[in-house]
C-alpha cells in the first residue's frame, strides 16, 4: 500500500492488523473443517451436505485470499505458521470426529456464528475509519451469513427427513 492510502486509516494500523490477522487464521480453520468434513461425512443426506460443505471450503478459502491481500496492503505479514491460528481465532475449530451429518452440520452452523459476530467486530472497528477494511468485511459477513442460512435449512432438511422416517 501506497503511504497515503496506509495514511487515511483512522485506526491504529498495528491494532487493525492483528484483527486481521485473527480474521486471516479463522478462514483457514473454517476452510479445513469444511474441507476435511466434506471428505468423512457419512449419513443421510450426505452427498448434498458434502456439496455444501465443499462450497463452503472454497469461499473461506477465497476470504482468507482477500484477507492476506488487506493484511499486505497495509504492509503487514499474514501469519505465518499454521500452529499459531488456533491461537489468533476467536473460533474454535471442531475436528469432524464425529463424522455423522448432523453432528457436521451442528459444528459448522457454529463456526458460522463465530464467523458472523467476528466480523461484524471487524466492522465495527472500521466503521468510517477504514473503508476498505470496512467494505472487505461486509462482503465476507454476507457470505457467511448465507453460510449460516444454507446449512440450518439442510439440518432442519435432515431433521424433517429423520422425524417423518421414525413415523
Amino acid at each position: 500500500m501506497g503511504t497515503r492510502g496506509r495514511e487515511i486509516v483512522g485506526i491504529d494500523v498495528n491494532h487493525l492488523l492483528k484483527l486481521l490477522n485473527a480474521a486471516y487464521a479463522s478462514e483457514w480453520l473454517a476452510y479445513y473443517q469444511y474441507w476435511l468434513g466434506a471428505k468423512v461425512i457419512k449419513g443421510p443426506m450426505k452427498d448434498a451436505v458434502a456439496a455444501e460443505l465443499t462450497q463452503h471450503a472454497n469461499e473461506e478459502l477465497s476470504h482468507a485470499v482477500l484477507v492476506s491481500n488487506r493484511i499486505i496492503q497495509l504492509r503487514g505479514t499474514p501469519v505465518l505458521s499454521p500452529k499459531e491460528w488456533f491461537d489468533l481465532s476467536p473460533c474454535k475449530y471442531d475436528a469432524p470426529a464425529d463424522p455423522y451429518v448432523a453432528a457436521l452440520l451442528d459444528q459448522n452452523i457454529a463456526g458460522e456464528q463465530c464467523a458472523i459476530s467476528s466480523y461484524k467486530g471487524l466492522m465495527d472497528a472500521t466503521k468510517d475509519k477504514d473503508m476498505v477494511t470496512y467494505n472487505m468485511a461486509l462482503t465476507i459477513l454476507e457470505q457467511e451469513v448465507e453460510h449460516e442460512e444454507d446449512l440450518q435449512s439442510l439440518r432442519e432438511d435432515l431433521d424433517l427427513m429423520i422425524s417423518r422416517g421414525s413415523k
